[in-house]
């Protein structure tokens, strides 16, 4: 029985015992297992490192999101053949491969956007250099002229450390103003460049010296230091470059700043990166002589059916001056919201504006007008009257100050106006036009001296006025208003009214009460109406919008619940392109001067941030194309030269390099291979 018992007990030990080992085994395995799963964790990054350049020529569409948006083609290699790049497989063979960059800006014409409109002339041979290897020479004797174009300098190294892909992964910092002078850049450049340069180190491999030890830009303006817009600024440049040993000369010369800006961004559009040395390349020697057709190259945005922040509007900016578009015209409020913070008159935003965080305000439009100066581009901002003004303008009896508007959110809104909500300013209240003194006060001071300032003026409805004011000419009222606020515009422009002043078409435009020594007329209805001849036979200057043709936001159905859309169908960009209406109204040479040039329109009742950069590009570079060099159109009217499209397609991806979603023209094949899909 004892035996038994011990027995027992032994096995019940061992028992144990096995158990014990088990969970230690067990316990041993899942520590184990945390390390391993913990290294593996925490080394990621390096794993997806090392393996990124494999990934990248295997499966470039998997890319994290992160990664640069225009992928290495690894596979493909590119040959000139008749003026044309024939793409070529490259699978795993020797020797070196020829980008599609450097083919399509080594192949025929010169592929830049708009197409320069004197004489051009390209070496054959390219060198590569490095955005460290840039530098800076201003000759002028303009003070405030060299300290522009020192900041703008400092804007133009940011755009190449970004197409070189130095700084991809924070591409959204900005350039120090205040560090200006040609060494300070380099330097800073360097500084800036080596935590780009240790992230990317496995990525696009160590940086490579190029062929070229430095590249010298030499800008010289001499003859205007004038810093201020106006339709008769100097826009022409020359730039020169030639090879000197292992530096290259580049030479800018202009009569003004704003000459200066736009061949910067020629020479900008004259230096590509090659994926395959990882190094940007430039010609050899260039020459290009430029000017454009017509004075006035606008893009207006409405900021009143949806908000867009001041990040937003300056990409855009960025994407005109590359472009070479000069006058962002800011639709700052309508009936919807009235979003900007006025110093004077805050209700209008505390009573207008969709939010307080979707606001802006004196500084917002400072920063956005001393930045789109950098780019070339002067700010227009448009504070419509008398109508498209509702929601805002609801305070005035509480103030003491009576009705300020009419008409607000009134219903049905189809009789009183043309689109909800309704709003119309009284132009029977004296207060009403000492908000618009003050107003145009404050965005003057924020946007800077002009010779062209918008009033609005459009839309009228008189049946609004009508319930008010039924024993009055109302044809005649919407005439004084306009008169009184142009007379408000010059007190609040110390005393001078601007040269241009512009208001919208409508049937009110041509009863010939404005003087058009002084006002301009923004035409925004359709290309063949008689209002066009009118404008112009009545003597007034006017900047063509034609509906039919640069207004992008037509074509998306319609918005409300019942009706048809405002406008349709979609405007290509090969639309904006071939509209001429210079050419096709026959306009002899006198009338012809009177078109100051022409505008793409951006309303947005269906576009908001997230559709900003696809909806404006580059259907406005269209746009940019005919009104700085105005191609003569020797095709057939509904047909685009091939050329144009393989210039397009290249500028749309400048434009993706920088950080635009711009919209795709085409599939990526053809793209690749020019000349096929047209």
């Amino acid at each position: 029985m004892m035996i038994m018992k011990m027995t027992s007990a032994l096995r019940y030990l061992y028992k144990m015992s096995l158990a014990v080992s088990l969970r230690r085994a067990l316990l041993a395995l899942l520590s184990g297992a945390i390390f391993i799963l913990t290294v593996l964790y925490w080394n990621q990054g390096t794993i997806k490192t090392q393996a990124y350049n494999e990934a990248l020529e295997r499966h470039p569409s998997h890319r994290d999101a992160s990664a640069f948006p225009i992928p290495v083609e690894k596979s493909w290699t590119y040959k000139c053949e008749n003026d044309r790049c024939m793409r070529v497989g490259h699978h795993g063979k020797s020797g070196k491969r020829v980008s599609f960059i450097s083919c399509s800006m080594t192949c025929g014409d010169i592929n830049i956007w708009p197409h320069p409109t004197h004489k051009h002339v390209l070496s054959p041979h390219t060198h590569s250099f490095s955005v460290d290897d840039v530098q800076l020479q201003v000759d002028t004797t303009h003070r405030e002229v060299r300290k522009q174009l020192q900041t703008v300098f400092d804007w133009f190294l940011k755009d190449l450390r970004q197409i070189q892909r130095l700084d991809y992964a924070g591409s959204g910092s900005e350039p120090a103003v205040s560090e200006s002078s040609s060494s300070k850049s380099r330097r800073h450049t360097q500084q800036d460049s080596e935590p780009a340069a240790t992230l990317f180190g496995a990525t696009f491999g160590a940086k490579q010296a190029g062929d070229l030890s430095s590249v010298q830009v030499k800008i010289a303006v001499h003859k205007s230091g004038d810093l201020n817009f106006s339709l008769d600024n100097d826009e022409s440049y020359y730039l020169t470059s030639n090879t000197d040993g292992h530096r290259l000369l580049v030479e800018i010369t202009a009569n003004s700043y704003f000459g200066a800006r736009h061949g910067l961004s020629t020479l900008q559009q004259l230096i590509w990166f090659d994926d395959e040395d990882r190094l940007l390349h430039t010609y050899a020697s260039s020459k290009v002589k430029d000017a454009p057709k017509f004075r006035y190259r606008g893009l207006m945005l409405d900021t009143s059916r949806h908000f867009f922040s001041v990040e937003a509007i300056k990409r855009t900016i960025m994407a005109m001056g590359l472009a070479k578009l000069n006058r962002f015209h800011w639709h700052l409020t309508d009936a919807q919201s009235f979003p900007y913070i006025s110093r004077y008159y805050p209700e209008l935003a505390e009573h207008g504006a969709y939010s307080e965080s979707e606001t802006y305000t004196e500084q917002d439009v400072r920063e956005v007008a001393e930045f789109a100066k950098i780019y070339g581009v002067q700010v227009i901002p448009e504070i419509d009257a008398p109508a498209h003004a509702g929601n805002g303008w609801d305070w005035g009896p509480k103030r003491g100050m009576g009705e300020l508007a009419m008409c607000i959110n009134q219903q049905p809104w189809s009789f009183y106006c043309g689109e909800p909500p309704c709003g119309q300013l009284n132009p029977k209240n004296n207060h009403t036009y000492l908000i618009l003194q003050r107003l145009y006060e404050e965005l003057l001071q924020q946007t800077g001296p002009t010779d062209l300032f918008h009033l609005g003026g459009d839309e009228v409805n008189l049946d609004c006025w009508a319930q008010y004011f039924n024993d009055t000419d109302l044809r005649g009222m919407w005439c004084d208003f306009m008169l009184q606020a142009m007379a408000r515009l010059k007190v609040a422009n110390n005393g001078v009214a601007p040269k241009h002043v512009a208001v919208w078409s409508s049937a009110l435009t041509n009863t010939k009460c404005l003087p058009n020594s002084q006002f301009a007329v923004q035409v925004w209805g359709g290309s063949t109406w008689q209002e066009n001849y009118d404008l112009l036979d009545n003597g007034y200057n006017v900047i063509f919008s034609h509906v039919d043709a640069w207004y992008l936001d037509c074509g998306f159905g319609s918005w409300r619940a019942t009706g048809e859309a405002a406008c349709a169908p979609y405007r290509t960009w090969q639309n904006v392109y071939k509209h001429r209406p210079w050419e096709r109204m026959r306009l002899d040479k006198r009338r012809k001067k009177q078109v100051l040039g022409g505008e793409v329109c951006m309303w947005t009742e269906q576009v908001d941030e997230n559709q900003l950069d696809n909806r404006l590009w580059p259907r406005s570079a269209a746009l940019a194309e005919r009104l700085w060099t105005d191609p003569s159109d020797d095709h057939d009217m509904d047909v685009v030269p091939p050329e144009v499209f393989r210039r397009i397609s290249l500028f749309r991806n400048r434009l993706v390099e920088l950080g635009i979603r711009a919209e795709a023209l085409f599939p990526k094949y053809c793209a690749q291979n020019p000349g096929e899909c047209i």
